[in-house]
């Protein structure tokens, strides 16, 4: 009986998510203990994010070209020697340099997002893109967890098990992944031309998606390079402020929930609302989980809120992408895809310093109600996606 790739896909793309989770809770405490200021904190994110930027589109079009297993392999070894400087790091600038090489070569989750567009039949694309969610909520489940478990043993060692994970992702593709045609543009296109990405942009059934996505990931990252910090200084546990160990648990709930969404009820909900309907309900949850936020004190309602958050983001992700990559033509999946990771990369470049500076400056509220107004925005842009 033949495997089916999306198992394989899904395997890898799952043991890359929880190498990330591991070192998500970790690393604002990580940097603040070699003197980093949580605005220098949200500069470590966008130093990653800006390499992102300029990496995504490339890796994306050349994934069209010479296929997506070539370029996941690659994206893969840069993560894991990413995450071997980052784990010798002992000054600030050596853990910019471990992040700077993991986001010039962070193509992982695009070329996994194009290789699942290129298998997915039409009616089950959202359920398809749904497994990255799957991914992410088991991650957020358990890599916090490993974090909080390994910290006790020093900042090094959950670094250690993130490179271990990366390691065995590398083996994962390279053994279980199987190969797939490339989709070479038509003869004369060049794929990497920077026009075509224009083109999209121009594109009035494919440019409202795009900006609803770029709204996605700015409030997805608002709250992701944000919370640690925020919740440090907003919320106690045994008479002690949040620390890695906290903030991994309420990562670990967040994935909770999105595998509770994600891990079959994602079909059901497209089903009932249809992919449009749920990004306007995605939106709105999200906005009201980080207006809460603002609000609260107390770690109860705070689990509230981050429900309604992980909620938004669960249903908003599949979603958005299916929408996108239906209206993308089939030979210019890697290139829209990687489009999709450069709106992300501004997201977060520009997000986490937003983020950093308004806790800084002890503007927790008015870190949680900005995230608010981004899910707003994006709501906004329901009535211009046809």
């Amino acid at each position: 009986m033949k495997r089916s790739p999306l198992l394989s896909i899904f395997l890898i793309v799952l043991v890359d998510v929880l190498g990330l989770t591991i070192i998500l809770p970790l690393l604002p405490f990580y940097a603040e203990s070699l003197g980093a200021t949580p605005i220098m904190v949200g500069m470590l994110v966008s130093a990653y994010a800006i390499c992102q930027l300029i990496a995504g589109p490339p890796l994306g079009a050349l994934s069209d070209r010479v296929g997506r297993r070539p370029v996941l392999l690659v994206s893969q070894i840069g993560t894991f020697i990413g995450f071997l400087i980052l784990a010798s790091a002992h000054t600030l600038w050596v853990v910019f340099l471990a992040r700077i090489i993991d986001g010039l070569t962070a193509g992982n989750l695009t070329v996994a997002q194009a290789y699942i567009s290129d298998v997915a039949t039409p009616e089950n694309r959202a359920r398809s893109f749904g497994l990255i969610g799957i991914s992410f909520g088991l991650g957020f489940l358990v890599g916090p967890a490993i974090a909080g478990l390994l910290a006790r043993f020093g900042n090094q060692a959950p670094i250690l098990a993130a490179a271990g994970l990366s390691l065995t992702s590398i083996l994962a593709t390279y053994f279980l992944l199987p190969g797939i045609p490339p989709h070479p543009a038509p003869e004369g296109e060049r794929t990497t031309n920077w026009k075509l990405y224009v083109e999209a942009f121009r594109n009035r059934h494919l440019a409202p998606i795009l900006w609803q996505f770029f709204a996605f990931t700015f409030a997805f990252s608002t709250f992701f390079a944000g919370f640690a910090l925020f919740a440090e200084r907003r919320f106690t546990y045994n008479a002690r402020p949040f620390g890695t160990v906290e903030v991994g648990y309420v990562f670990a709930f967040s994935g909770l929930v999105g595998i509770l969404i994600q891990g079959g009820g994602i079909t059901r909900l497209v089903r009932t609302f249809g992919e449009r309907r749920l990004v306007e309900i995605g939106f709105a949850t999200m906005a009201i989980g980080f207006a809460l936020l603002g609000f609260v004190d107390r770690i109860p309602y705070m689990l509230i809120a981050i429900g309604f958050l992980t909620f938004g983001s669960a249903v908003l992700r599949p979603c958005i992408t299916s929408l996108i990559t239906t209206r993308a033509a089939r030979h210019r999946q890697g290139m829209v895809i990687g489009l999709m990771q450069s709106l992300m990369s501004i997201a977060q470049i520009v997000a986490p310093f937003i983020a950093g500076a308004l806790i800084q400056h002890h503007l927790l509220s008015t870190w949680a109600w900005a995230g608010a107004l981004v899910c707003g925005v994006g709501l906004s842009l329901i009535a211009t996606a046809k």
